[in-house]
């Protein structure tokens, strides 16, 4: 079983962000891949403090003190990939999403990312920006990204209603998800282990 976390990049009271999230998963679910399950990752579910840990998180061996910390990295270490939907708030990524990130970090190694953007400019200075953090991590970002305009795939910037003209790269976002995910899921088993 292949498991595909869809991981929301904003906490905000009002946000479009988690309708984004639910339009990709129902796309994915619709595909009805074999052994492939996805499911929303919302960080509003895990607000942690601002990181002031004693210790890198790649040093912690998976093993963190502040038990919602622990909840979060059990959480995306359970999953073989992820798909991110980040709004882009001042050429980058959003701070609860980056303060989630800067705790954990080897959850992530040898896993298959997409990252989905949205923002008056496309969301792609977010999605740039989230690229090199993940890279860090040793997370392999496939392309092609979504990119989603404030102004032309939301009305009144509240309700997301993408234009046709995307589904090729949104379907392209889940399939390449799903076939990076399957191969780095071998790369884990049969060389990392």
């Amino acid at each position: 079983m292949l498991k595909i976390g869809i991981i929301t990049g904003s906490i905000r009271d009002v946000r479009v962000n988690l309708a984004v999230a639910e339009y990709f998963k129902a796309i994915a679910d619709s595909k009805n891949l074999e052994n492939v399950s996805f499911e929303i990752v919302d960080i509003k579910d895990y607000q942690l403090p601002i990181f002031n840990e004693a210790l890198p998180p790649a040093m912690a061996n998976k093993q963190y003190n502040n038990a919602d910390v622990q909840k979060w990295s059990d959480k995306i270490d359970g999953l073989d990939g992820y798909i991110f939907i980040t709004p882009e708030y001042n050429k980058s990524i959003t701070s609860a999403l980056k303060n989630n990130l800067d705790y954990i970090g080897p959850e992530f190694a040898h896993k298959s990312a997409g990252i989905v953007g949205y923002g008056s400019t496309l969301g792609i200075a977010a999605i740039n920006s989230l690229r090199g953090i993940l890279a860090n991590f040793k997370l392999a970002d496939v392309t092609p990204h979504g990119a989603f305009n404030l102004f032309t795939d939301f009305v009144d910037m509240k309700e997301f209603t993408p234009s046709e003209v995307h589904t090729p790269t949104i379907n392209a976002v889940i399939d390449d998800v799903v076939a990076w995910g399957w191969g780095m899921k071998a790369v884990r088993e049969n060389h990392l282990n």
